[in-house]
């Protein structure tokens, strides 16, 4: 009896069964109405038995048709679906009508299906790109999981571990060499000896989800080249400037020197021979104090310090800076109140820099210096206007010791900039617009 009953639940519990049941109980007091009349009003038994087999065939046709007609659309979608919980995306369903509610269902359904299909295929593309960039770049990347086991190495990784991928896969960090840079919290650049090539090295990591599943990226970049290419040019920078300005120095040095040496061995000496000597020797003076100072303007280049780090109130500062200004009224733009971590004694030189050229641009047309600030949450913007002449040449701003001012260092804006560079900042030159002058933008992060 158990049984039975379990059964019959079971039975019930189909969706295709209770629909069934539903249309037969749709039909069933017409047809229990019509045998009623059929069997009571007389009828022959002929004709009773025949009337009541057609109407019983009819009723049972009309359920199960009504039942196929709710079921197949359903068994359909249920296809579609299934086909593309299997990644099939091609399969389309048919005889969809927008004027029928399985049908927009059903055109939904074939919407979804091609959006996937899309999605997928642009995927696929990206992959293979991505795939294709992986192994052509040359930067070493290695994908441990979180067992520290490779997953992945490009090519440029099998070349610095001079291993192939195949035998390197699912080797744990520690026997490859790589778990103390896995591990590694700094990302200053470190210089390691690999089988496949010594070196300097930058090491990035970075984490990343696979499968729901922790892994770790680690990209390992060849810096030796790329810094004796930068330290042969800055060698040669520093030559072709050393060797311009010991010329500019010594060819009057030695001509004067040569002069002098020619009137001391003239017999008898001349009569102004001592004023000759003393002119001379003040040119000597003046062209070696020239060179000292040279030498001591680079030496600041080279030793500009660390900034100590504060918090600092950046209007006070500008109002402060603009207040040593006393050539030409500085007028000054008040911005929002921001405060900048930064060291004060660099960044208010800085500014020094800033105002001080504007002076002097403004100065040679009667014009006016103007200082403002602005920030967008994540950066402060200082801009120093001025209405000189404007920039004729901005491709040598930032050369050291270039300069078109006479008496100019060639060293202001180029301190400038390491210092903005120094804050994490950028320091820029510019012509205004629409107008005449020169704009400078100094950007610090806050």
């Amino acid at each position: 009896m158990r049984s039975l009953r379990r059964a019959l639940a079971n039975w019930f519990s189909v969706h295709e069964n209770r629909v069934l049941l539903l249309a037969l109980a749709s039909g069933f007091t017409a047809v229990v109405f019509s045998l009623a009349v059929l069997w009571t009003q007389g009828f022959t038994a002929k004709v009773q038995w025949t009337m009541t087999v057609l109407i019983g065939v009819t009723w049972l046709a009309f359920a199960f048709s009504a039942r196929e007609r709710v079921i197949n659309p359903l068994r359909t979608l249920a296809n579609l679906l299934e086909a593309m919980r299997e990644g099939d995306y091609s399969i389309r369903g048919r005889g969809a009508r927008e004027d029928d509610a399985l049908g927009e269902v059903m055109i939904q359904v074939n919407a979804i299906g091609a959006t996937l299909r899309a999605q997928r295929l642009g995927a696929v593309e990206a992959t293979a790109l991505l795939s294709t960039v992986m192994e052509e770049i040359e930067v070493a990347v290695f994908t441990f999981d979180a067992e520290e086991r490779l997953r992945f190495v490009n090519r440029a990784g099998e070349r610095l571990l001079d291993r192939s991928a195949s035998h390197m896969l699912g080797e744990s960090a520690a026997s490859l060499g790589l778990a103390e840079l896995l591990h590694r919290e700094s990302e200053e650049p470190v210089t390691r000896s690999f089988p496949g090539g010594a070196g300097r090295w930058g090491v990035r990591r970075s984490a990343f989800r696979e499968s729901g599943l922790p892994h770790t990226l680690l990209v390992l970049t060849d810096l030796t080249r790329a810094l004796r290419e930068e330290e042969l040019q800055a060698w040669q920078r520093l030559v072709r400037v050393l060797g311009h300005e010991l010329n500019n120095s010594l060819t009057p040095i030695k001509s004067i020197a040569g002069s002098l040496t020619q009137i001391l061995s003239r017999q008898p000496l001349p009569g102004d021979w001592q004023e000759d000597m003393r002119d001379g020797l003040t040119v000597i003076a003046s062209r070696s104090e020239a060179l000292g100072r040279f030498i001591g303007a680079y030496s600041r280049l080279a030793k500009l310090p660390r900034p100590r780090i504060a918090p600092l109130d950046l209007g006070a500062l500008i109002a402060r800076v603009a207040g040593l200004e006393t050539r030409l009224p500085v007028r000054i733009l008040h911005g929002p109140k921001t405060v900048v971590r930064a060291d004060a004694d660099q960044l208010e030189q800085l500014v020094i820099n800033l105002i001080r050229n504007a002076v002097d641009a403004s100065l040679e047309t009667q014009g006016s210096v103007t200082v403002t600030w602005s920030d967008d949450g994540r950066a402060v913007s200082v801009v120093v206007l001025d209405e000189g002449l404007g920039l004729s040449n901005t491709s040598n701003l930032f050369v050291p010791f270039f300069t078109t001012k006479p008496g100019g260092s060639g060293i202001g804006l180029v301190l400038s900039r390491q210092i903005a560079e120094a804050h994490g900042g950028t320091l820029t030159l510019a012509n205004r617009e629409g107008t005449r002058g020169c704009q400078a933008r100094l950007t610090l992060p806050l």
